[in-house]
């Protein structure tokens, strides 16, 4: 029997939306980066771009399970530049997308140009407007799939 490699030419995208309000951050976004890999494909060909587009709304109504007060650090590059914020700090400020994008990007392994290719099929979105309806994406409710994928309604 032989091995099965797609070809370039034979991808196929679909297109798929979640909604992030009341979901916790770490198990959707693992969701979705299986989804940008292609593994739930059965034709994952890893050294490929073949996964699918992944649409995400609410992003700024997701929940963590962990700690809130936990530092992201990052160095400007100048002598003394250490910086520091917390999560809550990034979902308060003017760009609460940029979590779930972080969350995701460290997910989808090591840095290089496929994963940069395969970023390029996330868009988050902080409110519930998208732009994508010309794609006619398939709605994904992952927090069906597992009652863990959602925050529960006793702790909000």
């Amino acid at each position: 029997m032989r091995t099965f490699s797609l070809k370039a030419g034979d991808i196929q995208r679909k297109w798929y939306l979640v909604d992030g309000e009341g979901a916790v951050v770490g198990r959707i976004a693992s969701l979705i980066a299986k989804i940008l890999r292609g593994k739930h494909d059965p034709k994952c060909t890893p050294h490929l771009d073949h996964g699918g587009c992944v649409i995400l709304v609410n992003a700024e109504k997701i929940h963590f399970t962990g700690r809130k007060d936990k530092p992201f650090y990052w160095h400007t590059g100048h002598p003394g530049g250490i910086k520091s914020r917390t999560a809550s700090e990034i979902l308060a400020g003017p760009y609460p997308e940029r979590v779930f994008e972080k969350a995701v990007e460290r997910m989808l392994g090591k840095a290089g140009p496929l994963r940069r290719k395969r970023m390029k099929n996330l868009y988050v979105y902080a409110g519930p407007e998208h732009r994508h309806e010309a794609q006619t994406p398939e709605t994904l409710d992952m927090k069906s799939w597992n009652p863990k994928n959602a925050k529960r309604a006793e702790h909000l």
